[in-house]
């Protein structure tokens, strides 16, 4: 399979009304210090069945200058890959399941002064 899981998950957070517009990013050289942010990040993973199902792990991590946003945020996050995630096709991806590795802890930026929580997810994955 080549399919990129971050642009899949941008894309799919991207499509969540409850999402701030424009706040979901695969990298962060477009992140503007003080901008609300959601930032993914590929951890490692590995082929599950040969050409048929991959688990990626990824971080996920809120960035706001305000804590309580950046907490709620993340809370949300996690709640829209593990609850709402699995059983979804999205850039032509079939999302099978979700499952926590790490739930959000807080994580500040040092050099922004940014409040970042962060959390890591594995995601399964195939072909849609």
């Amino acid at each position: 399979m080549r399919i990129d899981p971050i642009e899949f998950l941008v894309t799919y957070l991207d499509s969540l009304t409850d999402i701030p517009d424009g706040s979901v990013l695969g990298d962060l050289n477009n992140h503007v210090t003080g901008e609300t942010a959601i930032y993914l990040e590929h951890m490692g993973g590995f082929r599950v069945v040969r050409d048929r199902m991959d688990r990626i792990d990824v971080e996920y991590a809120a960035y706001s200058m305000d804590r309580k946003e950046a907490v709620d945020l993340v809370l949300l996050v996690r709640e829209k890959f593990l609850e709402a995630l699995p059983n979804t096709s999205v850039g032509g991806a079939l999302v099978l399941d979700v499952e926590e590795i790490d739930s959000p802890k807080y994580d500040p930026d040092e050099s922004s002064r940014e409040h970042v929580y962060c959390g890591q997810v594995a995601v399964f994955y195939t072909a849609a």
